[in-house]
């Protein structure tokens, strides 16, 4: 199934309504369309996963492209999970950033996943997150 899905690195012509629906369907949240678009365009890498005409799955990382690079917000849509299209898409992503070093943000419960791929959790990440308690009520943090 995941063969037939294009994976493009440009930003070209992406819907962000439909990337929202997307990042909030996944669910990793709510983002409102034109936040999600300023965070990709800042962004060094971008992956957008498409069905055809659809598109179906967004990520993107930040890099120094030397040492590190952080990934963030992997998601597609509930019906293409499980099937293959998140580790192509994951690949796809690391061959690309090709730093040594890499870092991720996983929704709880997706740990497993990124395992998978050779992640390991770490023990000093810290963050100064914007709202403490809604992020401790998700399992992004402890208070």
């Amino acid at each position: 199934m995941t063969r037939d899905i294009l994976l493009r690195f440009d930003m070209d012509g992406v819907d962000w309504a439909e990337a929202a629906e997307i990042f909030e369907r996944a669910p990793l949240g709510t983002r409102e369309p034109d936040t999600l678009r300023r965070t990709f365009e800042n962004s060094d890498l971008t992956c957008f996963a498409q069905d055809g005409e659809r598109l179906v799955g967004i990520a993107r990382a930040l890099s120094d492209h030397t040492v590190h690079s952080v990934i963030y917000d992997l998601c597609m849509l509930p019906e293409y999970q499980g099937k293959g299209l998140g580790t192509r898409m994951m690949k796809a992503m690391l061959e690309r950033l090709g730093t040594p070093n890499v870092v991720l943000w996983a929704v709880p419960g997706k740990e497993p996943f990124y395992a998978r791929l050779g992640f390991k959790p770490m023990r000093t990440a810290m963050t100064l997150a914007e709202n403490p308690e809604r992020s401790a009520a998700r399992g992004y943090i402890t208070l």
